[in-house]
This record gives structure tokens, C-alpha cells and sequence, in this order.
């Protein structure tokens, strides 16, 4: 695999801590500020309207650039609004921060992954999109642990500023690794060509696959922490290395999503989406015991992120003409799924059906992501068009993993 995917793999890995350190360091940050925990909990919702809101607005602002001044470019904002973060005098000027370290988030991975699996072969693409993906799983076994210890005991604005220094690493990396015209798939389209991919039915129906998939992981993974201390019985100082095992489950997920992917893309999501929900409606079992539990966080995250790869370079596939803009549109969708799934979550809970509930409404979300993605593959089996007064079927070979440009 190129070298270039390791500067990818950088990039990943500092958003990723970035994504998620927040989370550990709300009672610092609150203390420090004078503020309340669930006023500091806007920090993250700020960070992730910054994703939805720059993924699609980016890719489009730049879709006649270089794809590798694109990916510096937006590392330089990622460096800029994490500086900001570590120097700011309160928390109007956090949030905004915040919301300024997300814009580049969802652009990077969606123009990452166009130049990604265009330096490999067709039967290496989705590889080569889990490659970069492993920094974002790796950030959670080692970036925001090792974060979060930092910024208990130097200050969280030590933490941004150590985010900022692996930015500005992730900088040199893309210079130096990254081919000049950013790979064989590189050539600038516009901002109308770009646009144009979002009026295809199947593109909107892989978004859609998306939501559904990951809200499904973040309707149970957003209230982890209660279903281990008080349904499995761990006490609170061993959450953080039970989470540890999700991004080792992720992690390997991730890797093995991808291989599977280049094989049969539409197979691993359906078997990915599968696994996930049958983890899930298992969850209450597994969390009566301290193993078990231990095990079903493991499994969660791969089942989980086994469709990373496959949802992204689907998106890609269907907006194949002009790739850009609907592949960070799908980094947008992930951001919606953690939004939306937390959010389901949360009225399983309300409404009184136990601690372990979050997780049976995720495995509905991955029944409601399977079906979506079954209309999608009717759509694509069976979608006619006129050709000499008859329609025909036209069909697309899965798992070719081939882009055309």
C-alpha cells in the first residue's frame, strides 16, 4: 500500500482524539470555565454541527482545488481550531472554537478517501479506505486515553495543544507523501459537476444506509458507561479501558470490513449490518456478567465499523463521476447517525424500559439500515432504462470496488 496512506492514517488519528477527548475532559473544562457539565456538553454538539455543517460546505467550496492542497488545507484549519481551543478565555469563544475544529472534519475523510483508492488498484479500494480509517479506530485505544490523562494532569488546554502538534505533523505528512495531483482520480471536477452527484436516487439511499447503520452503534454506545457499571456491575475507573476494547474491536472491524469489501461490497455491509444487530438484541444478556460485557463492547465496535469502509466507498461508487462532495456528504451522515442515535437512545431510557434499552432501539436502527440498503440493491438490480422501445435491467457487477472517473 502507498506511503501516502500513512499521512492519511495522521490525519485521522488527530481528529479522531479531538472527535472524542472532549467527552473525557467535560468535568476539567467545566470546573475551569465556571460552567455547568451539561453546558459544557454543547463543546460536543458544537464540534459536531462544525462536521455537518463543513463536510458538504468544503468539498463543494473546493472542488476545482488540487486534492492535496485541499488536504492540507483543512489540517491547517483542524491545527488552527484546536490552537484556538487550547488559548480560549471562555466558553463562547470554546464553543466556537470547537465548531471551527469540526468544519474540516468530514471534508478530509471524504476527499481523503477519493484520493486513497486513487493510488491503489480497484481490488485494493476499500483497503486502502479502512487504512485511513485505522488512525480514526487507533485514536480510540491510544489517542484519547493518553489525551485524556494529559489533560487531567497538565490542564485540558495541553490536550489541544498536543492535538494541534500532531495536526501540524499530519501537515508535513501529506506534503511529503502525497503525490502532487493527489493520485489517479485527482482531476478537479467543479462545484456544479459535484453538486450534480446529490440528485441520484442511489446516493441518498447510501446516505440513508448510513444514518440508519451507525445510529444504531451510537444509540447503544452513547450510554455504555451506565449499561457497565450498573447492569454488568464494573466500577467507574475500569469504563475507560472497557472502551479501549471498543476501538480494538473497531480497529479490527475496520481492517476486516475493508478486505471483505473488495471482495463483495454490498455482502459485508448486509453481513455487517446483520452482526451488529444481532450484538445488539444480545446486549442485555451479555451486560449480567463482568466477561460478557467486557466481550460485547469488544464485538460492538466490529460489527460496528466492519461497514465503515464498504458505506464509504458505496457513496463513492454511486456519485462515481464526481466523488468529493458525496463522500464527505457521508461523513455528514455519520455525524447525523451519532446525533440521531443518541438521541433514540435517550427516549428508550426516558421512558422507563431499563438500562439496557438503548441498545434494543440500535438493533431496530440496524434492521431499519438493512432495509434501506436492500431497496438500494432492488434499485440498482432492477433499474430499467428505454433502449429501442423496450426497457432493459441494467445491473452493476458488486464488489468490483471499481470507481470510474
Amino acid at each position: 500500500m502507498p506511503l501516502a496512506l500513512l499521512a492519511l492514517a495522521v490525519g485521522a488519528f488527530g481528529i479522531g482524539t479531538t472527535e472524542f477527548v472532549m467527552m473525557g475532559l467535560l468535568p476539567d473544562v467545566a470546573d475551569d470555565l465556571h460552567i455547568s457539565i451539561p453546558a459544557a456538553g454543547h463543546l460536543v454538539s458544537a464540534y459536531a454541527l462544525g462536521v455537518v455543517i463543513g463536510a458538504p460546505l468544503l468539498a463543494a467550496l473546493t472542488a476545482r482545488m488540487s486534492r492535496r492542497t485541499v488536504l492540507i488545507a483543512l489540517m491547517a484549519l483542524f491545527v488552527a481550531g484546536n490552537a484556538l481551543s487550547a488559548f480560549a478565555p471562555g466558553n463562547d469563544a470554546l464553543l466556537a472554537a470547537r465548531f471551527l475544529s469540526g468544519l474540516p472534519h468530514g471534508a478530509f475523510f471524504g476527499v481523503g478517501a477519493v484520493v486513497a483508492t486513487g493510488m491503489v488498484p480497484p481490488e485494493r479500494k476499500a483497503r486502502s479506505v479502512s487504512l485511513m480509517f485505522l488512525g480514526l479506530t487507533v485514536a480510540n485505544i491510544a489517542g484519547v486515553p493518553v489525551a485524556t490523562l494529559v489533560g487531567q494532569h497538565l490542564g485540558w488546554r495541553a490536550t489541544f495543544l498536543g492535538v494541534s502538534v500532531i495536526g501540524l505533523a499530519a501537515i508535513a505528512s501529506l506534503a511529503l507523501l502525497v503525490p502532487r495531483d493527489g493520485g489517479r482520480t485527482a482531476a478537479p471536477t467543479g462545484l456544479r459537476h459535484e453538486l450534480a452527484a446529490l440528485k441520484s436516487l442511489p446516493v441518498w439511499l447510501a446516505l440513508g444506509t448510513t444514518v440508519a447503520g451507525f445510529g444504531a452503534l451510537f444509540a447503544a454506545y452513547s450510554y455504555v458507561t451506565p449499561m457497565l457499571t450498573e447492569s454488568a456491575g464494573f466500577a467507574e475507573t475500569n469504563v475507560t479501558l472497557l472502551l479501549a476494547l471498543f476501538g480494538v474491536g473497531a480497529t479490527a472491524g475496520n481492517l476486516l470490513g475493508g478486505r471483505l469489501a473488495d471482495h463483495s461490497l454490498r455482502g459485508t455491509l448486509f453481513g455487517g449490518l446483520t452482526s451488529l444487530g444481532l450484538v445488539l438484541v444480545l446486549f442485555p444478556l451479555l451486560m449480567r456478567a463482568e466477561w460478557s460485557a467486557a466481550g460485547a463492547v469488544a464485538l460492538l465496535g466490529m460489527a460496528a465499523f466492519v461497514t465503515g469502509s464498504p458505506l464509504q466507498l458505496m457513496v463513492m461508487e454511486k456519485a462515481a463521476a464526481a466523488p468529493s462532495l458525496a463522500s464527505s456528504a457521508n461523513q455528514a451522515a455519520f455525524n447525523l447517525a451519532n446525533a440521531g442515535g443518541a438521541w433514540i437512545g435517550g427516549l428508550a431510557l426516558a421512558a422507563g424500559f431499563g438500562t439496557t434499552s438503548p441498545a434494543l432501539a440500535g438493533a431496530m436502527l440496524a434492521v431499519l439500515g438493512l432495509g434501506v440498503a436492500g431497496v438500494a440493491w432492488a434499485v440498482d438490480r432492477h433499474r430499467v432504462t428505454p433502449s429501442a422501445g423496450r426497457v432493459v435491467t441494467s445491473h452493476v457487477p458488486e464488489g468490483s470496488g471499481a470507481l470510474h472517473h
